[in-house]
């Protein structure tokens, strides 16, 4: 059975800021935007034409400065 790779965390600043950035200025898709509390989101995107079936990146925010 072939592996593969759904999704890769990547940490950002700020959401829309990120979603923005992937989005207008890569071509990027936005898959998925899904709040999780008052300050988390569950924010994915992945390269035109990739969907479901390729990899992602998850839009991971910092809880803190560490």
């Amino acid at each position: 059975m072939p592996a593969h790779l759904a999704a890769v965390s990547y940490l950002v600043r700020d959401y829309d800021e990120a979603i923005a950035w992937f989005t207008q200025k890569l071509g990027f898709t936005l898959v998925k935007d899904t709040p999780l509390s008052t300050d988390k989101r569950w924010v994915v995107v992945a390269p035109p034409g990739f969907g479901a079936a390729g990899a992602a990146l998850l839009l991971a925010r910092a809880a803190n400065d560490e």
